[in-house]
């Protein structure tokens, strides 16, 4: 979540207006996060989130994001709903651009997660995979194989301004990894950045998950290497072998892996360590001055890249007697 695209309050009033959902009292950017343009309203009935599709999001893809979350919702998953304007429509339109109405979640998200916070996103995970079974729109996933070619065509040239050598490191991994990529495993809708300020806590309870915005149908383990990835990293780089025991173990009991997936799962945590430094790389290159945005380091998943590239078991994330 970020704020690319400014608002003013006469304009957000009369958006308003067509929701039943009360009177604007506040409202506020949210800063976090790099897709969308996110706002924080209360109104004289309920807090809510107002979300803004900036231009990297293509407006096709927006039914699928909204009737996912509706689909989820209604199989028990706890994750925010978007609301209908009074003529039914989920999308309405502001500042130029689509704009929806989400309902808010209660919770926050962990700064310093533990190995039980580590092994309930494990279980909500699983659980979302298993929930999303019978959604009926696909949306392939533009930020696979193919898309890490053309963010890395897009940076290669001004990328030893971040890391000196990356131009010669960067394309033979793409190449690598795009001759033994596995396409025989288990598939289905996937969230594909389930990182901690996308999972809400009320204490240690996990209350829910946010932002589906990148959500699409791919392999379902690839989305438990990008969770290893974003939960299972201390701050000094190193890998926390007992909170990825714990995710890994947490998934496993709502959905066991099979051994396939257990397998390919070094490769595919090599992938998606690839793919979030890809797309960090080209934000820190071309992100506009003044954008009310956190730009995230690229070489934080260059170094869980490297990490990933010397694993050869996947007992080494902490599966005991895998």
């Amino acid at each position: 979540m970020a704020v690319y695209t400014d608002i003013t309050e006469d304009d957000l009033r009369n958006f308003l207006i067509q929701y039943d959902v009360g009177s604007l009292t506040s409202y506020k950017g949210i800063a976090e996060g790099v897709e969308n343009s996110n706002f924080l309203l209360h109104t004289t009935k309920d807090p809510l989130i107002l979300t803004l599709y900036e231009k990297r999001v293509e407006k096709s893809d927006l039914p699928f994001f909204l009737g996912l979350m509706q689909h989820l919702a209604a199989k028990g998953l706890s994750c925010p709903l978007p609301l209908p304007r009074k003529d039914g429509e989920l999308l309405g339109e502001l500042s130029g651009r689509p704009a929806a109405l989400i309902s808010f979640l209660e919770g926050m998200w962990l700064r310093k997660p533990e190995a039980k916070h580590c092994r309930e996103v494990g279980k909500a995970l699983a659980a979302m995979h298993l929930a999303g079974e019978g959604f009926e729109i696909k949306r392939p996933n533009a930020l696979s194989v193919d898309g890490w070619k053309v963010l890395w065509d897009k940076s290669e040239d001004r990328a030893d301004e971040v890391e000196k050598g990356l131009k010669q490191e960067i394309r033979p991994e793409i190449d690598y990894l795009a001759a033994h990529w596995p396409k025989d495993l288990p598939a289905g809708v996937i969230h594909a950045d389930l990182f901690q300020d996308n999972v809400f806590f009320l204490g240690d309870e996990l209350s829910g998950l946010i932002d589906f915005y990148f959500a699409c149908n791919d392999l379902l383990a690839y989305d438990v290497s990008i969770c290893l990835n974003a939960w299972c990293f201390e701050k000094d780089g190193a890998y926390n072998v007992t909170k990825g025991k714990a995710l890994l173990e947490g998934y496993q009991s709502v959905r066991p892996l099979s051994e396939a997936e257990l397998d390919a799962l070094p490769l595919l945590a090599r992938g998606s360590a690839l793919r979030f430094f890809l797309t960090r790389l080209y934000d820190w290159l071309t992100t506009p001055a003044g954008a009310l945005v956190v730009k995230k380091d690229p070489l934080e998943y260059l170094r869980k890249l490297r990490f990933h590239r010397s694993v050869s078991h996947v007992a080494e994330y902490g599966l005991v007697g895998e």
